[in-house]
């Protein structure tokens, strides 16, 4: 079928204009942290290479740093449809079953962003207390970047099936 027989009109509701005022924050702080990851990273080539002198935190928080950044891209992946699919199988089903399955393919995306904050909350509580010597931060916030991406996916799935339900289409935050 053409892309064209599926056109839907975009998704206007409150839950999704808050979800993409979500997505669009987490871009902004994704590229925000892009930014201080390449500082990171520079500081950390000239420390050593210009002043025979290495920041030892430098390395530490750039891994922080990659850490936040792809949690945040994923949840924004997930809600702008960035990531992989196979929507030319979903495309040759008629119109109900197409429906019901796109339905599904959310609701189990639902449950793995559910999984995947519940165990990053878990991993969070039980890492807290240790503490990283080179920031001085405790190690739980490596798991905590798990609870914010599987929250944020959480969420941004269930606004893909209000639209499919609505008729409507998520329409990416950057648009």
């Amino acid at each position: 079928m053409a892309e064209a027989e599926h056109a839907r009109p975009p998704s206007t509701h409150l839950y999704s204009r808050f979800c993409a005022f979500l997505s669009k924050a987490s871009l902004m702080l994704a590229v925000v942290g892009l930014i201080a990851l390449i500082l990171c990273v520079q500081f950390q080539v000239v420390g050593r290479y210009i002043f025979n002198d290495t920041p030892t935190w430098a390395e530490a928080l750039a891994l922080q740093l990659v850490l936040y950044i792809t949690a945040l891209g994923v949840a924004v992946g997930v809600r702008d449809a960035g990531h992989i699919g196979l929507e030319s199988l979903v495309s040759l089903l008629p119109d109900a079953w197409r429906l019901r399955l796109e339905i599904l393919i959310h609701g189990f995306v639902v449950l793995f962003g559910a999984i995947m904050a519940k165990s990053g909350w878990l991993w969070t509580t039980i890492k807290w207390s240790d503490i990283k010597p080179m920031l001085g931060v405790p190690v739980g916030a490596d798991y905590l970047a798990l609870v914010v991406a599987g929250v944020l996916i959480v969420l941004f799935s269930i606004e893909h099936i209000i639209a499919l339900i609505r008729g409507e289409e998520v329409v990416p935050a950057w648009n």
